[in-house]
């Protein structure tokens, strides 16, 4: 992420923040003056109408309905600007542009998936230009979760069944971190992703080579597996050094027997993973819960033969992440 942001708040790389931040302060500054006005009357009063004597007592205490009315009303108008301020923010940021750009967003346990329709591409990262509103069609495969870009001030649930609807313009090049703020079990804190601002130059330069990165021609297909292992959220059922995770470890996999829930024994070559991508269910290892989502429509046969690939080169020795 660039920079550091306020004391208060991240830093500010879209034009949605405005509606948050504005409200934001001045509510804090609100409760701040208000603390304070509190706090002050509170001693204030503690000291000026302490007990002075053993023999003192207290005096006989009347209503003021002037003071009741005031301490009414003030509170009452501020709570409603308040809403009326908040409102029409939230209508400003659930309302896209009509020429807001398009992406659908798909959240599975535990990886964020983006597709541009247009384009044909499918990423792990959410690529946009700068200076250009961009709308996002959400959905989840599984439970529930939620998107959240600090950076941007946009949050929202995102539902199995249904479409949610979330929409920002970036006005920052750079890298922002994504999160999900809903726990979705025990890959959540590592459900993470980044949204990735180009210029419009290198932007178009990034559709155009079919949303590959600048650079990764001549990459060996392993070096490209092993970037996928990762860019994909892989690692967060699948470890690599043998740990036991919420699916089989890579390491020492391919080649090896596996024995599956219908009692069979499989072995693990090239068919067999490509399956295990494509239909996760169709032949799943004894011992662990049918819960990988399929990649299907999300990889392509480059990007799985890649992983394929990579799977071959962790042997059995420990492999570094």
């Amino acid at each position: 992420m660039l920079g550091l942001g306020s004391f208060w708040l991240p830093v500010d790389a879209s034009s949605t923040t405005q509606y948050v931040d504005h409200l934001f302060n001045f509510i804090f500054l609100l409760c701040t003056l208000f603390f304070i006005l509190i706090v002050f009357v509170t001693v204030l009063f503690a000291f000026k109408y302490r007990r002075k004597s053993a023999s003192q007592r207290t005096s006989p205490i009347s209503g003021n309905h002037k003071l009741e009315l005031i301490w009414s009303v003030i509170p009452g108008v501020l709570l409603v600007i308040i809403f009326a301020w908040g409102f029409r923010d939230y209508m400003s940021l659930r309302v896209p542009p009509r020429d807001a750009l398009e992406i659908r967003v798909t959240g599975v346990k535990w990886a964020w998936s983006f597709t541009y329709p247009v384009d044909g591409i499918v990423t792990t990262d959410l690529v946009v230009p700068e200076g250009r509103p961009v709308k996002l069609i959400m959905v989840s495969q599984d439970v529930l979760h939620s998107f959240f870009v600090p950076a941007f001030r946009i949050k929202q649930d995102v539902v199995p069944h249904r479409y949610s609807v979330v929409w920002f313009e970036a006005t920052k090049t750079g890298n922002y971190n994504i999160f999900c703020t809903e726990y979705c079990g025990t890959g959540h804190s590592q459900m993470l992703s980044q949204v990735k601002v180009l210029s419009g130059s290198d932007y178009q330069d990034w559709i155009d080579r079919g949303g590959e990165e600048a650079g990764s021609a001549g990459r060996s297909s392993v070096d490209v597996g092993k970037h996928l292992y990762k860019k994909q959220a892989c690692y967060t059922c699948h470890s690599i050094d043998g740990t036991s995770g919420v699916g089989p470890t890579f390491q020492g996999l391919y080649g090896s027997k596996e024995k599956l829930e219908s009692g069979d024994e499989i072995l693990v070559d090239d068919n067999f993973i490509r399956k295990s991508i494509i239909d996760p269910g169709a032949d799943v290892t004894e011992g662990f819960p049918p819960v990988m989502p399929t990649y299907k429509g999300r990889l392509n046969d480059k990007q799985i033969t890649a992983l394929i690939d990579y799977l071959k080169s962790i042997g059995t020795d420990k492999v570094k992440n």
